[in-house]
């Protein structure tokens, strides 16, 4: 009895195991029969497709959304306000002749001067609505006529209202309203490694789209001073910001932006393999924006950075009646005329009637002279001036530094 219980208490178990396994592919069947009915006259839809297709929908989506970052949104904030500049200028040639060495044929036989038209060119950036542009000055020196062409392919004959050799820097002005502008932004808080955009017209490409070439790159060093041997053309670039943006011939005057739209700098010069080439090895070098700023109300004010004023004297040339007072000849020095009451150089000791007759170690004739030695000289880092004064008969130097801008 005992065993006859134990198997009908198994084969209960078994039983109930078989039922379950039957009802589930019973189940599974009835779905899959479902899922393949044909109802007859109508056509059946291939689902296989249909999830492919919003698949790769769902991929493009994706590829769209990651190409669209930082970079090409500030590309696309700033290009509209990135111009060419085409400059038309006089080069003076002299033509040497057989008599240049000899005083006396030279007298009948003068060495012959004639100017040229030359064409060049350059970039520039908006940095109001009304018109105002920033470009580099060695891009418009000299030059008799500028056009300048934005992206909306219009041209404009542009007015220089200020530049400064040394600085580099020169101020434009178009007639006009509403234009695209670039915001200046803080170039005292870049970091080395950010990513940076150089935009401009490099080869003259921008004559043939009227659109920007643009080029990044990372911040690769800042406070680049070219100073003594370093120093380039005469130009006071200290303080310079270096990238591997690539910067070719024609991107001079160009923005540098950062990865929010802001201009940071301006493209100035590169270092290539060759003195021969412009085009870029990864060393590029821009023109701090606040160093710009500081120079932007002079160069909108009087056209000009007046570095005398900021000494806080006047000069003038020695006449013979005021030479022979002073027991000196005409051409030795320049007289001060009027002294700030609150300038640099009456804090330091220069007085009315003074006679300068060197700047920093060199000599001076005139106001000409005087006024050369004076403009190459760099006022933004309150510079210190050696005068070396004629008083009473005694020579003797006076420092004086520099009222910073």
């Amino acid at each position: 009895m005992k065993n006859s219980g134990l198997f009908a208490k198994r084969f209960g178990r078994l039983g109930t195991l078989l039922l379950v396994i039957l009802l589930v592919t019973s189940l599974c069947s009835a779905k899959k029969d479902k899922n393949n009915l044909k109802i007859p006259g109508v056509k059946q839809q291939d689902t296989s497709f249909v999830n492919e297709d919003e698949k790769n929908q769902s991929n493009q989506l994706s590829i769209s959304s990651s190409r669209q970052n930082a970079i090409t949104r500030a590309v696309e904030s700033v290009s509209p306000a990135v111009v060419g500049i085409n400059v038309l200028k006089i080069e003076r040639y002299v033509q040497r002749s057989l008599f240049d060495d000899d005083p006396f044929w030279q007298m009948f036989f003068p060495p012959r001067t004639y100017q040229q038209k030359v064409k060049s060119l350059g970039s520039g950036f908006l940095i109001s609505p009304d018109g105002y542009i920033l470009t580099n000055e060695h891009v418009i020196d000299n030059a008799s006529e500028i056009v300048v062409t934005t992206t909306a392919g219009r041209q404009y004959k542009a007015k220089v209202v200020g530049s400064d050799y040394v600085y580099d820097v020169a101020l434009l002005k178009i007639e006009g309203s509403s234009f695209p502008f670039i915001v200046l932004g803080n170039s005292d808080d870049i970091i080395i490694g950010e990513w940076v955009i150089a935009l401009g017209n490099p080869f003259g490409l921008f004559d043939i789209s009227a659109k920007p070439t643009v080029t990044v790159g990372v911040v690769s060093a800042t406070d680049m001073d070219f100073k003594g041997e370093l120093q380039v053309g005469g130009k006071s670039y200290t303080g310079m910001i270096q990238t591997d943006a690539a910067i070719n011939g024609g991107n001079s005057g160009g923005p540098l932006v950062n990865s929010l739209g802001q201009c940071i700098g301006i493209n100035t010069f590169i270092i290539s393999g060759s003195s021969y080439e412009k085009t870029s090895v990864g060393i590029g070098f821009a023109i701090p924006i606040n160093r710009v700023k500081k120079l932007l109300p002079e160069l909108k004010k009087i056209g000009k950075i007046d570095r005398i004023s900021h000494i806080g004297i006047e000069v003038d040339n020695i006449n013979l009646l005021v030479a022979r007072m002073l027991n000196i000849s005409p051409g030795d020095g320049v007289i001060v005329s009027r002294v700030s009451k609150d300038g640099p150089a009456k804090a330091n000791g220069i007085k009315k009637g003074d006679v300068i007759v060197g700047v920093n170690g060199y000599r001076v004739h005139n106001v000409r002279e005087f006024k050369y030695m004076i403009n190459n000289i760099d006022i933004i880092n309150n510079s210190e001036i050696t005068f070396k004064i004629y008083r009473k008969e005694k020579l003797f130097d006076i420092k004086v530094k520099i009222r910073g801008i």
